[in-house]
């Protein structure tokens, strides 16, 4: 996989400060992505084990609340393994810090039976839809885009929305 930077004290992709991991590649090509730059799976840099390290190493400072996957498109069949791997170490490295994912793919129709959901605590799904941008919402472009409370959505086996 690759990816297309690494943002060190991110405040505006998920509550407080956090890491954010852009990663490279996306076959969705919304109208007036925020990121463009990443949908190109040959661009950016090589996400090596150094790269690993290098994330887990910012997370482990107290003042950050948790890891949030970008991209690009970080659960495209091209990215997946090594994002479910990212996650997972994540979570075992920092239990009481959270992750965010941002994917353009639905949970419900996409990603039900996705390892990486196990790690994940909250999902923005749902590709950006130019015209239904709003920016009063916290989190998400536009509004069909859904915030998810994975772990309780497991465990009713139903979509149950994130509430700040």
């Amino acid at each position: 996989m690759r990816y297309a930077k690494i943002r060190k004290m991110d405040i505006s992709n998920g509550p407080g400060v956090r890491v954010s991991l852009f990663v490279q590649g996306c076959t969705f090509n919304c109208k007036n992505c925020f990121n463009p730059e990443t949908h190109d799976f040959n661009g950016g840099k090589e996400f090596t084990d150094e790269t690993m390290q290098e994330l887990l190493n910012l997370c482990q400072k107290d003042q950050i609340k948790g890891l949030s996957l970008l991209g690009g498109e970080p659960l495209h069949p091209k990215n997946i393994e090594t994002t479910t791997k990212i996650a997972k170490k994540f979570k075992e490295t920092y239990p009481n810090k959270t992750l965010w994912v941002w994917t353009g793919f639905l949970y419900d129709r996409d990603l039900k039976d996705k390892e990486i959901l196990n790690y994940i605590d909250v999902l923005v799904d749902g590709q950006y839809v130019d015209e239904l941008h709003d920016f009063n919402l916290a989190w998400r472009g536009s509004s069909n885009q859904r915030v998810i409370d994975i772990p309780k959505s497991l465990k009713q086996k139903k979509i149950v929305l994130y509430e700040k």
